[in-house]
């Protein structure tokens, strides 16, 4: 069993260290990384029963010496709020292409125009942003490349939120999808239920044509998967809908995530 383990966990790291070693992170940074991130999930899943870990519970689960719990356990966590600036952003972006009140005759998203309180730009945020204000919201598309803006007026450039004018922004969404996928497999190989979708089509000796001919297809065709989900789960999301959660209600985030398979054999 722990060489298995070993063979996955190496597999899975391989494109992660590739990650790394493009941008310079040494194997010593890693490792710091690596011991927050130990401490930080003993911490949130491995209490005994209901009871949350003690520093020295986590000690033992992760083999990481009490005072360095201690420290590690006290450092700050920007996670959750990277993670709510990419959120409403695709959000607003998913809402630009999927809702007829922002659409021409025909389907296609309009260039809106921006500025009062009532232009198009500003109505398609309080629809679909929640609360982030609209000026924010505009300066971090127009900044990772996702929309133009010419004086008055804002256009769409993309088929949904793709950052590619910002790293920063890339990073984040390399680090939801990917966290999303694992989250996924790891709940599914621990034998949780009720099991999460895991499925994917391969194979493994395509020629150079069929390549391209899938990448179009695939591309085309979840597109439209995605956007029809889309219009299905946003009648369930409360902030969209302006339904207040109740006081004992929990709070889900729930999709479906789709990736394309290229590897040189």
């Amino acid at each position: 069993m722990q060489a298995s383990l070993q063979k996955a966990v190496m597999h899975v790291l391989a494109p992660l260290v590739r990650l790394l070693l493009r941008h310079g992170v040494s194997h010593a940074a890693f490792s710091d990384w690596a011991r927050q991130v130990y401490v930080r999930e003993a911490d949130a899943h491995f209490g005994i029963g209901e009871k949350k870990p003690t520093v020295s519970r986590i000690a033992i689960v992760t083999g990481i010496n009490r005072k360095e719990v201690k420290r590690l356990r006290e450092l700050p966590d920007a996670v959750g709020t990277t993670l709510m600036k990419h959120n409403r952003a695709v959000r607003v972006v998913t809402g630009w292409l999927q809702d007829p009140d922002f659409h021409d005759e025909r389907g296609r998203p309009l260039a809106l125009d921006y500025g009062g309180i009532d232009d198009g730009f500003n109505r398609l945020v309080r629809r679909h942003g929640g609360d982030v204000p609209a000026r924010a919201l505009l300066d971090e598309l127009e900044r990772v490349g996702t929309v133009t803006r010419e004086k008055d007026r804002v256009t769409l450039d993309r088929q949904g939120y793709q950052p590619h004018r910002s790293e920063e922004a890339m990073l984040s969404l390399f680090a939801t999808s990917a966290a999303d996928l694992l989250d996924t497999l790891e709940h599914n190989l621990a034998g949780e239920l009720p099991n999460r979708l895991q499925l994917s089509v391969a194979y493994d000796n395509v020629t150079p044509a069929g390549l391209e001919a899938f990448r179009r297809l695939s591309a085309e065709r979840a597109m439209a998967l995605l956007r029809e989900l889309d219009g299905e789960l946003s009648a369930h999301d409360r902030d969209l809908n302006g339904e207040p959660a109740e006081d004992d209600a929990p709070r889900h985030r729930t999709g479906l995530g789709i990736y394309f398979i290229e590897e040189r054999s």
